[in-house]
């Protein structure tokens, strides 16, 4: 497990010192008996999906270090907002936990009416892992690298689309940042979920995704797709022959998914490092170690306060391009 380098301004670093006195502050109400029920853990995706899999892989291991049952609670719905919701004003009793991911912080950085806080009515407990994003084009775009794809699109404008989960979704800011970063012009198409985007890329209608590995690998693998780089530092074992951006000689277009554990805000320090030992303890079976790197994720096992801190940098970095994209806004 590693913990990958984040960068934070000042106001950033403001915040987090804010919502860590606080956190400090709730600390001496902790129940010492914690947990004495179950605990339920709320997934923003639909069952079967990426992160349900992975939620689902953790909840199993889990209650022989908290002594209590985990159960995974699906709550998909308005760009995973309903489960933030939800979370932001369950009690802060450690008994409502969030399987997060990197669209709580894009939602923090593209909506502009959240009936929540995604910083200050949460508090991190541990990023779980990162997953790069796999870049494809499918088998009849004549692109065979990186920058070849980069070259066409410059060549020919709005003729290559790239497909997205949909609009404000991670695979549609990924193909936004892409654009920004390389001055490619492809069309966006968003659509009702990843499944009907990637159907869409295999039949040929659609020429580019910017998906996380998991799900995707076997579609590389097996011919039906071309992967063209994962947006990482290192390759993957999955995939060794496939480049990292940097090496296709396309720098700064690193997005991927991450998947991190969260609490109510207020939610007292004692329970928040009780949860956190249980989930770093997991992430450090060798079964868990397995499951995990099949789906191209990279575990991490990161204290709370780094990952308070990755959120917060997280947001910034989306706010960024919102701030050059103006039009990506959601009101």
């Amino acid at each position: 497990m590693r913990i990958p380098q984040t960068r934070m301004g000042r106001p950033h670093r403001l915040a987090l010192l804010a919502c860590c006195a606080a956190l400090i502050a709730s600390g001496g109400a902790a129940a010492q008996d914690y947990p004495n029920r179950s605990i339920r853990m709320v997934v923003a995706g639909a069952a079967g999906g990426a992160s349900d899999t992975i939620a689902r892989i953790l909840a199993e291991k889990l209650p022989p270090l908290l002594g209590k049952p985990v159960v995974v609670e699906n709550r998909p719905g308005a760009g995973t907002t309903l489960a933030s919701e939800l979370v932001a004003n369950a009690p802060p009793d450690g008994y409502t936990i969030q399987f997060i991911t990197n669209s709580h912080t894009i939602n923090g950085a593209l909506r502009k009416h959240l009936r929540y806080n995604p910083i200050g009515d949460f508090a991190a407990v541990t990023l779980l892992a990162t997953q790069p994003n796999l870049i494809m084009v499918g088998k009849d775009v004549p692109a065979k690298t990186l920058t070849e794809l980069v070259a066409l699109a410059r060549k020919e404008p709005g003729k290559l689309n790239f497909g997205s989960a949909g609009a404000g979704s991670a695979s549609a800011l990924a193909g936004e940042l892409f654009k920004s970063v390389t001055g490619a012009d492809l069309m966006h198409v968003p659509y009702q979920g990843g499944t009907p985007a990637l159907v869409d890329a295999l039949a040929g209608r659609v020429q580019v995704l910017f998906f996380p590995m998991i799900d995707m690998v076997q579609y590389v693998q097996n011919g039906r797709l071309r992967g063209l780089a994962i947006t990482s530092q290192h390759r993957s074992p999955l995939v060794p022959d496939i480049p990292t951006n940097a090496e296709a000689g396309v720098p700064g277009i690193e997005a991927g998914a991450w998947y991190g554990i969260a609490v109510p805000g207020k939610t007292p320090a004692p329970v928040i490092a009780r949860l956190n030992r249980a989930f770093v303890d997991v992430l450090k079976d060798p079964a868990i170690q397995e499951k995990l790197a099949a789906t191209g994720s990279e575990l991490i096992g990161s204290t709370p306060e780094y990952f308070a801190r990755y959120m917060i940098d997280d947001i910034a970095h989306w706010e960024r391009l919102v701030k050059e994209k103006p039009e990506l806004a959601i009101d």
